[in-house]
């Protein structure tokens, strides 16, 4: 698992959605434009939670490993829908700086969690 330090906190979630969210702030920061998306998290107690991050041109993002007692929290759908956006905006850009939202219900199909 990862902690992405983000504005002074912090979120514990899947390596996978890191990289991903990390990447996918980059893109949006070469184009000028920012987007908030909506991770799965682990809570402190071990219980999934979710965080609306907002990512773009000033992002600060860090990623840094971190061992967890509790399962690795995944999201293939999330992962595969950042990684296409940020290979879209580094081919096509952006026609002009604009803030999108990544929410649960624009997704056809997410994974279930178990803890």
């Amino acid at each position: 698992m990862d902690r992405i330090h983000y504005a002074g906190d912090s979120i514990l979630t899947g390596t996978a959605i890191a990289h991903a969210l990390i990447d996918y702030a980059q893109a949006l920061a070469q184009v000028g434009a920012s987007a908030t998306v909506d991770v799965p998290i682990r809570n402190e107690d071990g219980s999934m939670g979710r965080s609306e991050i907002l990512i773009g041109p000033a992002s600060q993002l860090i990623a840094s490993e971190e061992k967890s007692r509790f399962d690795e929290v995944r999201d293939e759908v999330l992962v595969k829908r950042m990684k296409n956006e940020a290979e879209q905006l580094r081919h096509h850009g952006s026609p002009s700086p604009a803030a999108e939202t990544t929410h649960r219900e624009d997704i056809e199909t997410w994974t279930d969690y178990e803890l």
